[in-house]
């Protein structure tokens, strides 16, 4: 990943907030000759590595054994930014188009675990954890599901640990543009539904 200083994310608390507020991850693996994309939900564990799981029938589970290198992207939201929002157009009309945008690439390997308790667990614990953040108390568990269907459909999934060796962040929210410019950009992402590139782009003012 291109990485200008200005725009390299370090801090942990952001970067864990971008794997939570959107922990579907494009999983990238090579094998003979070819890069293999699956796009996963990912879940932090207490010791720092990640679980998944994937369908049984996916060729991902025979592709790839345990200890394959892989790349997880996570992708925040996004918006094109026009050169209308910087103030500073009217004074020698020098600006482009440009892109806001935050990333997380984690490096890693990948561990299979195909236990059945493995696979209860992983599930569970991400079924919770997005049925709490989209109904409250009130969402969907597991235990709603008639055991026999559950259990069938639990056989037909493989987990994994996603074993993190190195993580390299990107927040792209407008850093090298003047402060003018920047907090225009800041409001233009409140008017077009940005809300999570605008909060975002506050944080780095408020450092």
């Amino acid at each position: 990943m291109y990485l200008p200083p200005q725009f390299k994310e370090d801090e942990e608390n952001e970067i864990r907030d971008i794997i939570d507020q959107f922990p579907l991850a494009t999983l990238v693996c090579y094998s003979e000759g070819a890069f293999v994309a699956n796009h996963i939900p990912f879940l932090r564990s207490s010791d720092g590595a990640y679980t998944g799981h994937i369908a049984k029938a996916n060729p991902f589970f025979e592709l790839y054994p345990d200890g394959t290198n892989a790349i997880a992207i996570f992708n925040s939201d996004y918006s094109y930014i026009s050169p209308n929002w910087y103030p500073t157009k009217a004074q020698n009309h020098r600006q482009v188009p440009r892109w806001n945008y935050q990333v997380v690439h984690l490096h890693g390997h990948i561990e299979f675990e195909n236990s059945k308790k493995a696979r209860m667990a992983v599930v569970g614990k991400l079924t919770k954890k997005c049925e709490k953040l989209t109904f409250g108390s009130k969402g969907w568990r597991m235990s709603d599901a008639p055991k026999e269907y559950l259990e069938q459909m639990i056989a037909k999934i493989v987990t994994f640990k996603f074993i993190v060796k190195k993580v390299t962040a990107k927040s792209k929210l407008s850093q090298n543009r003047e402060e003018k410019d920047f907090d225009s950009v800041t409001l233009a992402m409140d008017k077009i539904g940005k809300p999570v590139l605008a909060n975002a782009m506050r944080k780095i003012k408020d450092k």
